[in-house]
């Protein structure tokens, strides 16, 4: 049986309680947004991080993100697969495995980011952008705490109501 109940979250608006929060959010957009890499590809990193940890809230923005900037079905259903999906580009499979590898345990004795990997992704990016790779990965980081710990409501803009 379906649940209907769209009343999930499991706390308040943290905002509420710690308005800091407003600011932090807001540097992190500003920061990864310097155009060194499309938000199509932080979108996809951040899609596939929701997947990664299985929030519903993750993957239903980034999903909604894509979907808004013209990405095909296609690319956003197969972000969970990307390895063997034939429509990604070199640089954007490259920041789909930092992702991944940061946020998967590492094979027993293995860096979670080998100089291999790290090799091939400044293949396709400059030091900037691979430092605003990394701030994306920290901010997807961050609110994979909020939406896992929280629970907001799963919306399609963060102009929606989040919380109960």
């Amino acid at each position: 049986m379906t649940n209907t109940n769209t009343s999930i979250s499991r706390m308040p608006n943290p905002g509420e309680f710690v308005p800091e929060l407003t600011d932090i959010s807001a540097a992190l957009f500003r920061a990864t947004g310097n155009q060194s890499v499309p938000r199509t590809t932080i979108n996809l990193m951040h899609l596939r991080a929701g997947q990664i940890v299985g929030n519903t809230y993750l993957t239903i923005l980034n999903t909604s993100f894509l979907r808004k900037a013209g990405e095909s079905e296609e690319r956003i259903t197969a972000v969970s697969s990307w390895q063997d999906a034939p429509y990604f580009t070199d640089a954007e499979r490259a920041a789909l495995a930092l992702v991944e590898a940061t946020l998967q345990p590492a094979p027993h004795g293995r860096e979670r980011v080998t100089d291999e990997l790290y090799t091939e992704a400044a293949e396709h990016y400059d030091n900037k952008a691979l430092a605003t790779l990394t701030i994306a990965i920290g901010q997807i980081n961050f609110f994979i705490a909020l939406a896992v710990i929280g629970k907001p409501q799963p919306v399609t803009s963060l102009a929606d109501d989040q919380w109960d």
